[in-house]
């Protein structure tokens, strides 16, 4: 098999699913790693099977579940038979105010935040090393500079950045790892109001929300800059810089 083939997890909707039609528009074939979104999965799989036939399958897992982070690696590779591109974009969100904390919002926020890619990223790594291959974390500009009430959440994003630049040492010169701190692209589905929103986008230096095609194109860079690795890109529209990322 000479088509690259990129494993995405968490591609079922959202960046995920952007991501997923961004490299399959580059020619990649795509591995579509889901949780609970069957249908969307689905459906996605069939889009892309659609455009260019057998480029796309799905892969069913629980990331917080860690004997199933092999299964995913081996279903990519039986049936494409390469990798050459993993995006751990799969993430939980929600508060966890002091308090109210305990150890199952640990574990969760945990697993699929930082743990499952860093699984992930070691089963992955010998298919990658023979392609020379290239992983991208999605981090979070909040991995720097805390969101209140999200101490857990920022703290296993703190872990998944470095993890990034570890591994980024450790794998070097075969596989390159970056990593990509999204700001305000898409909205939390819950928990968050107009006036938040209205204040978010007010502290942001470009007083804008940015898209997610300023994600995807920030992906395809990485995969195509073969001489950056180690790096985490903030694309947040300058919001790292301001005084009130945390509030």
């Amino acid at each position: 098999m000479t088509t690259k083939v990129a494993l995405i997890t968490g591609a079922a909707q959202r960046l995920g699913a952007a991501t997923s039609k961004a490299l399959h528009q580059k020619g990649y074939n795509i591995a579509i790693h889901y949780h609970h979104s069957d249908v969307a999965a689905e459906e996605l799989c069939r889009e892309l099977n659609n455009l260019r036939a057998r480029s796309a399958i799905t892969i069913k897992s629980n990331l917080c579940d860690s004997t199933q982070i092999s299964t995913i690696v081996s279903q990519t590779i039986n049936h494409f038979s390469r990798l050459d591109v993993l995006v751990n974009n799969a993430s939980t969100f929600y508060p966890t105010p002091v308090g109210e904390i305990d150890i199952v919002q640990i574990n969760d926020l945990f697993n699929t935040n930082m743990i499952a890619p860093l699984l992930l990223s070691q089963a992955c790594a010998p298919y990658l090393k023979t392609t020379n291959g290239v992983i991208i974390n999605m981090c979070d500009i909040h991995a720097a500079k805390p969101l209140a009430k999200h101490t857990v959440y920022c703290m296993a994003k703190a872990g998944l950045s470095m993890m990034t630049l570890s591994l980024a040492n450790e794998l070097a010169p075969d596989i390159r790892v970056n990593g990509i701190a999204p700001g305000a692209i898409i909205w939390p589905t819950t928990g968050i109001s107009s006036s938040d929103i209205s204040q978010v986008v007010n502290d942001i230096p470009l007083k804008r929300q940015g898209s997610i095609t300023d994600i995807t194109q920030a992906v395809c860079y990485l995969i195509d800059a073969e001489y950056m690795t180690g790096q985490i890109i903030a694309i947040d529209g300058g919001r790292c810089i301001s005084a009130s990322i945390g509030a």
